[in-house]
This record gives C-alpha cells, structure tokens and sequence, in this order.
C-alpha cells in the first residue's frame, strides 16, 4: 500500500489503517510513512518510534536535508542522537543524506564546521571513501562550507576519480571562491585523464573564464590553445568554449568568433552555453548588432531542438535589443518566453522580467515596461531600479519618485545605490531641482554617497544652470571627479552659455580622461557658436597632436527584423547608396 506515489488523502487512510493494525512500531512501516510524508509531519512520525534502526533513521535524516524550510539542522541533531544509539550505526547512506544537509547551508556556521570533520572521520573509519558518491557529498559539502582546501584533499585521496560531478563540484567551488586558476588548472586536468566535461562542469569553468584577472587571460588563453594542439581533438569543443569567454574577456571579439566558429553546428556539439558565451562576448564589447546576429543564427540552426535558448540567452538577447532600440525583436523574445511552455517565466523569473522591463523602456515602450513590472510575483531592489531608471530616462520623472517612496513604504525594500542613481536621474531629467536636493539629501543621511551619486548630483544642478553650485559640489567631493562629472558641468555650460568657466572645466575633463573626444568637441561646438574659429583651429590641432578621434556617432534602425547600422562618415551599410539617393 506505502509504494509509488500516494495522494495526502489516500495516504492518511493508510497511516490510520496502520495504527489500527498495531504495526505503527514496525521499522519498514514508518520508513515507508517518512519517505511519503513531507518533512514536519515525518518528523512526528519518527519522534513515535520508541527504538528505531538505521531504516527509519535514514529516511528522516533524508526528508529534513532535502526539504528545506530551514529543518537540515534537525537532520545533524537526529545524527548525532544515532550516533549514540544501541540499536543503529550510521551506514554509507547515512553519511550522504547528512552531508546534504550540510550542504544546504542552513544550519549556524559553527554547527557546520563541527559536524563536517565528524562525519569526514566517519568516514574514513568505515572505510567508505572507497565510494565515489559519498566522496562527491564530502567535495560538496567542503566546497559549500567554503573550505576549498579539505574539498581537494578529499578529491586528491579519491582511488576512482572518474566521477565527473565530483570534478565538476570542485571547479564550481575553486570558481565561486574567486580561484578561477585552480579551477582552469583542474579543467585541464580533466580533460587529460580523458573524462568529458557536461554542461554543468562547463557552468563551473565558464565562471571561473568570467572571474579570472584580465591580466592573466594570455596566460590561460594561451595553455588552453597549447592543449587543443596536442590533444588529437578529444575535449576541443569545450576548451574553445572556454576561449570563447576568455577572448570576449580580453576585448578579442575576432578570435572569439574563430574559436566559436570551430566548433561544428551539427550533431548538437553547439550547446546553449556556447552560443550563450558567443553572444555574451560581442554584448560586452559594444557589439549589440552582431550579438542579436548570433541570437539569430542559433535560432535558425539546421537541430534547434538540440540547444533551444535558456533565459540566460534571452536576458543577453534583449539587453543587445535595448542597446539598438530593437522593439520589434524584444517583443518576439517576450513572446517566444511565454509561447514556450514557460508563460509565467517573465513574471516568476527575476533577471528576464528586470531585463524585459529595461528593454521596453529603452525602446521607449513603457507602457510594456509597466504591464511587465506589474505582472511580476516577486519584485526586488533590482526590479524596482530598472523601473524607475526606465521612467527616469523617459522624462516620467514624477512618476519615478513616486514608485521611490513606494518601494520604500509600501514594499519595505531599501534603496540600494542604484535606486539614488536612478532617483537622481529622474530628478535631473524632468527638472525637478528641490525634489533632486531631498533625495542626495536623504541619500546622505542613509549611506555614503559614490562617486556616481555625485555625478547625477552635479549633472542635476548643472541642466538646472547652477553651474557655480555644481562647480563647488565636483571640487569639494570626498572623490577624484571623474569624466562623466566634469563632462555634466561642461555641458551645463555650453547650454547656459557660461564660456568663461567652459574652457577650464574642459581642461579638467581631458586631464581625466585624456582620449575622450568628448571635452575638445564640446569646447570646440562652444567656441563656434561664439564665432573664435581661431580657437576651434588651435583645439583641433590640438587633438591631431595627442592622437585623439572624435568617436564616430552611429544609430540603429529595426526594419521587417533586421537591424541596420549607421556611422557616420561611412558607407559600409550594404543600404547606405540607397539612403543618399533617396535623402
């Protein structure tokens, strides 16, 4: 009756049966009872057992560590009881579902620290570390009490190390504890005992490719290239996934498409996680277009179903549309997002709602923004700031502050800095000066502001022509000012005409910020509206000399689903003849 799944009804009609039989003392019976029940009510179930053995022991030691709701302390507290136990001794089982718990990180740090080295010693006095799944919950458990150290000694000691997820455990920990060379060195490890790394293994590596120094890329780059040469081919897909991320670290977009390109379509050796780091590699390196480009090649790849988008791909995919204003295939990703089986993902899933909502708003949709940010079960700081930097950047700047002073009184969040960031803008924006002196105000009084508060401080008094103000904020900040400081107060003086403070603030700007064309053309627009074409001549040799380039503008336009690019000065769009003729 206690075998396959049971519904709650159905398995209280047998628990009463049970006593009715005189057998709720019978060890199998109440195993079977636990392993149904959810983690609370099996505990009740054991705590009636007056002299249990290792059966029932074990299955309530499993329901508390994989419940959750905080119950994995009580899991170490009924270990400890079987240790003391006449009647039971913990077995290899035992010793896995405790480490589970341990795991689960729930219980007090010292608890954890206490019982680990324990249950280590337990195990090597039982002789089980023979056993590769208990040596992956020891890795495990080290790896999450963040002792990486113990994790690898455990892993070194291991006599069959041909469990990959003990391999993969132990990268993700050296990853996530900022030791991204330990992790890369164990990858390389891996693939020379011949053992594959899975995606999960790959998640691990790719952390540590995102987290290693810029400084130490070469060096990595180089010993990942060294091995794909000798290896005759074995593991070649996942060291040029890691080169993928590696390159697009390091600003190579070209020799990160090469490596990507290496790695054959067909047959599904393109995992999400390559296409994923492809994308992620031309995004941060300012190449939205070529990003949404991939997007599309994968999906209109010959096996689609092989690799279909993750929400990873889909928060990517419509940060790179935000950046190019591409609306239309924004929509079609929110689409394809709820079409997929998954239609409450937008709403249940944090980063793909914030990313949705920044996208809309970026595109100037926000009406969207608003139906997405309120359709959303669970808003956070991060969801709040993209909100109010939507409406910010929208000139919806009342309405910005007053989803503000909601966040705060009606959801109980703290702003976090990027919530003053984003307030600040708003206020700068949409002209509200007083509004913008309460907020660095209250800023104040809550946390130290940085120095981008003070940069949304200044650029705010210097649209509102208080240049003197804004001048005496920038020097008397407990920071260097940086560019985007000098460069609010510059053009706060072109607009408002202040030319005898322009030329020193420009001064200013390119001391900072030396190959920044932005100062010498602000100076430059300023000087020719005045009508000193002497001076625009001298500042323009100016920049010849220092090698400085006005960065080319450039705009973006969504047509029938493909983007177009524009710079000026250029004709390399394939339309750009078309365009002239017509213009």
């Amino acid at each position: 009756l206690l075998r396959g799944r049971i519904c709650r009804r159905r398995l209280l009609e047998i628990h009463g049966r049970v006593f009715r039989m005189d057998v709720q003392e019978d060890d199998l019976v109440a195993t079977r009872l636990i392993g149904h029940y959810p983690a609370k009510p099996a505990l009740g179930v054991f705590r009636s057992l007056r002299n249990p053995n290792i059966f029932p022991y074990n299955a309530i030691i499993r329901v508390l560590a994989e419940g959750g709701g905080g119950l994995s302390g009580e899991a170490l507290t009924i270990f400890k009881e079987l240790k003391f136990s006449d009647a039971a001794a913990p077995n290899e089982l035992t010793f896995s579902f405790v480490l589970k718990a341990v795991s689960a990180g729930e219980e007090e740090e010292e608890e954890e620290e206490a019982v680990l080295p324990q249950v280590h010693s337990h195990v090597l006095k039982s002789d089980y570390l023979r056993d590769s799944f208990l040596c992956y919950g020891l890795i495990s458990a080290y790896a999450a009490a963040r002792d990486i150290q113990s994790a690898r000694q455990v892993f070194d000691e291991m006599s069959d190390r041909s469990l990959v997820s003990c391999w993969t455990v132990l990268i993700g920990g050296y990853a996530r504890l900022g030791s991204a060379a330990g992790g890369l060195e164990l990858f390389i490890a891996m693939l020379k005992e011949n053992l594959r790394p899975d995606n999960e293994t790959m998640v691990g590596v790719l952390s540590a490719c995102s987290s290693l120094p810029v400084e130490d890329i070469r060096e990595w780059a180089g010993r990942l290239e060294r091995y794909k040469a000798a290896s005759e081919g074995f593991g070649n897909d996942h060291v040029n996934t890691s080169l993928v991320c590696l390159y697009g670290k390091s600003g190579n977009t070209a020799a990160s498409r090469a490596s990507f390109d290496e790695i054959p379509e067909n047959g599904g050796r393109r995992s999400v996680l390559v296409w994923n780091a492809m994308i992620s590699s031309y995004l941060q390196n300012g190449c939205p277009s070529e990003a949404i480009g991939v997007f599309k090649s994968m999906m209109t790849a010959a096996d689609p179903c092989v690799s279909p988008p993750n929400h990873v791909t889909m928060v990517s995919v419509l940060s790179a549309c935000a950046e190019v204003g591409d609306s239309d295939l924004g929509v079609w990703v929110h689409g394809y997002v709820r079409s997929s089986g998954k239609r409450s993902l937008p709403s249940s899933n944090v980063n793909l709602a914030t990313s949705l909502i920044e996208m809309y708003a970026k595109c100037g949709e926000l009406d969207e923004a608003r139906k997405v940010f309120g359709e959303m079960c669970d808003r956070d700081v991060i969801a709040f700031n993209a909100m109010i930097t939507g409406l910010a950047i929208n000139g919806k700047g009342i309405e910005a502050l007053t989803l503000f002073s909601r966040m705060e009184e009606a959801h109980r969040l703290a702003p976090d800095s990027a919530t003053f960031c984003g307030a600040l803008s708003a206020c700068s924006h949409s002209g509200l000066l007083r509004r913008g002196r309460e907020v660095f105000g209250k800023m104040i009084r809550v946390s130290p502001p940085r120095v981008e508060h003070y940069g949304c401080y200044v650029d705010l008094l210097s649209r509102s022509g208080r240049l003197d103000e804004a001048l005496g904020v920038a020097t008397s900040m407990p920071f260097e000012p940086n560019s985007y400081t000098w460069g609010a107060i510059l053009t706060g003086c072109v607009v408002h005409g202040r030319l005898e403070i322009a030329e020193s603030v420009a001064s200013m700007l390119v001391d900072v910020d030396p190959d920044n064309s932005g100062g010498y053309v602000l100076l430059s627009n300023t000087f020719a509206s005045d009508r000193k074409w002497r001076r625009v001549a001298e500042l323009r040799r100016a920049m010849r000399e220092t090698g400085v380039r006005k960065e080319a503008g450039r705009s973006w336009i969504s047509i029938d689903g493909a983007v177009h690019e524009f710079i000026a000065g250029s004709a390399t769009n394939a339309d750009a003849d078309k365009v002239i003729e017509s213009l």
